[in-house]
């Protein structure tokens, strides 16, 4: 019995093929789509796959090395496929991806061609371009911890230990004014402190950016109104009422560990580590060697 790789090569090596492509991507949150660029729909390992989705890709090609393999996909921004909304709030980042040569006349003939993950993506003009990367790219990342004054971790993961819902680490409030889309002021924020959010996390709870995510620059005080700065702008505008989440901030120092959150036993840094001035002159009597920048 011959498998169907076999069948599969034997079609084409017959000349005339009916072949088309076929993605299936995964994301993070379980959630699956199917896409080809056939005129019909296509079921693909069980999934889906969705004709005039807009998707496109170049011809998938390895290469030696570790490189990001150089396949790209593209296609257009859809409410039935992918909206611009999912592709600013990253939902697709990290996505799973199978790239399939499909048989369409017996779709169950098929060649696996491509596996991996979206890197990056960009996006304009009702379109959308990213990168896919193979399952080599893994190789690409340092593996094991960097020897840093700082802490590795970021605040909240499993290492880490912090509940970033602990009272006091949290708060919801609703924008009482806004400037432009990185600007918002809060009037219930009272009780914390300033640049308690600074370098935290946000999160849309309604509005036009429900559901999007960002990171705080700096938080500080204007009488009774708490004035919070984000990175980047909203991709929508920000509404008088939108309720949003706020997390505590670390900027990953002993001291900010120590004091702010309790959690020093965690502290994955080495604030003590001697700087490079150590061994790299002479002992002087009275000065410290801590690495700290001096004139």
């Amino acid at each position: 019995m011959r498998t169907i790789g076999e069948v599969m090569q034997k079609h084409l090596n017959g000349g005339a093929t009916t072949l088309c492509r076929a993605w299936v991507v995964r994301r993070r949150d379980g959630r699956v789509f199917g896409f080809t660029d056939h005129d019909t729909d296509l079921m693909i390992e069980g999934v889906l796959c969705e004709a005039s989705s807009g998707m496109d890709a170049s011809a998938v090609e390895s290469s030696t090395g570790l490189a990001v393999d150089n396949s790209q996909a593209v296609g257009a921004l859809s409410s039935l496929g992918i909206s611009d909304l999912d592709i600013e709030t990253g939902r697709f980042d990290g996505a799973e991806v199978f790239h399939w040569l499909v048989n369409w006349q017996q779709p169950e003939q098929t060649i696996l061609q491509f596996r991996g993950t979206i890197g990056e993506v960009r996006r304009g003009n009702g379109a959308f371009e990213a990168e896919l990367r193979g399952l080599s790219e893994a190789l690409n990342k340092p593996v094991g911890r960097t020897y840093l004054r700082q802490c590795d971790r970021l605040l909240g993961d499993v290492k880490c230990g912090v509940d970033l819902f602990a009272e006091g680490l949290v708060a919801e409030d609703a924008v009482d004014t806004s400037k432009g889309r990185r600007v918002i002021e809060l009037k219930h924020l009272s009780t914390f402190e300033e640049d308690w959010f600074a370098q935290g996390k946000v999160t849309w709870l309604s509005g036009p950016n429900e559901g999007a995510e960002g990171l705080v620059k700096v938080d500080y005080r204007r009488g009774p109104v708490h004035v919070v700065e984000l990175w980047e702008e909203t991709r929508f505008p920000i509404g008088n009422g939108d309720r949003i989440r706020l997390h505590a901030g670390c900027d990953k120092q002993a001291g900010t560990c120590q004091e702010k959150f309790g959690n020093f036993f965690n502290f994955r840094g080495f604030p003590h580590m001697p700087g490079e001035d150590f061994s790299l002159t002479y002992p002087i009597a009275g000065r410290p060697m801590d690495g700290a920048r001096r004139a």
